[in-house]
């Protein structure tokens, strides 16, 4: 059985101590009704600031946490910014990099990605990159060629043992915090290419151990269109993460497939 991984991005959200408090208490819960049968893994990305409370309190066979971003060196006058090393030594061991709202509102470009990914590599940290496209770029049919940049950009002058440490998670922008939902096709499309420009830069056989998820609008129901029919490796959740409900329902799907 191949093993699934779900990430769930909790974004700038359980704002007060309260709303950590109880959403801890409740995924807890749910998670007991989770079966260990080696289906699925489950990385939560929690807002920084609760990431020492998360680590010192929720425990569990296949669950990690991650952060959702992290700076590009490991120390220095960077004010306001986040370290891999203080990520890993709060409990962290994989961080979202280059989200498609980083480059939205921060205008994080491929370079920016790039450095982010080594210095993770490098902190023990394993990077989820996140590539996509927008609205536009789509409807110009520029979706190849934006993901072909930011694929093979993010990943410059990371060596093929190194590749294997990262994961991939395509996130097309026009579908992410909406109810558009891409077709099978559209994803599978997207994931033969990744693994093409993979193989033709590492070669086949370390290709073919970086994982490639999908992230936009996942929902329980929609777990086979999205993940199983395209042979995605897993899912980036948003929106449906913030639900522990939602999210073990999510979880529970991949051994129901």
């Amino acid at each position: 059985m191949t093993t699934k991984i779900i990430v769930g991005n909790l974004k700038m959200n359980l704002i007060t101590l309260s709303e950590r408090d109880g959403y801890l208490k409740l995924l807890k819960s749910e998670i007991k009704k989770l079966k260990n049968d080696g289906s699925w893994e489950l990385i939560l990305c929690v807002p920084f600031v609760h990431l020492d409370f998360f680590s010192k309190n929720l425990k569990g066979k296949n669950i990690y946490l991650g952060v959702q971003n992290i700076f590009w060196d490991e120390r220095g006058s960077f004010t306001g910014e986040i370290s891999p090393v203080m990520a890993r030594e709060c409990g962290a061991k994989y961080s979202i990099v280059g989200h498609s709202e980083r480059r939205r509102y921060f205008k994080e470009n491929d370079q920016e990605v790039n450095k982010k990914i080594k210095v993770a590599i490098q902190s023990q940290i394993t990077p989820i990159m996140c590539i996509g496209e927008t609205s536009d770029e789509r409807k110009e049919g520029l979706t190849k060629d934006v993901i072909s940049r930011q694929l093979l950009d993010g990943l410059e002058g990371i060596l093929p043992l190194q590749s294997e440490k990262i994961i991939i998670a395509y996130e097309p922008v026009w579908s992410v915090g909406s109810d558009i939902e891409p077709e099978s096709n559209e994803i599978m499309e997207v994931r033969i290419l990744v693994r093409k420009l993979l193989t033709q830069k590492y070669g086949e056989a370390v290709a073919g151990k970086v994982k490639v998820l999908y992230g936009g609008s996942v929902k329980s129901k929609l777990i086979k269109k999205v993940c199983f029919n395209p042979q995605m490796d897993g899912v980036l959740v948003g929106r449906e993460s913030l639900v522990p409900v939602n999210l073990i329902e999510i979880v529970q799907s991949f051994s129901q497939c």
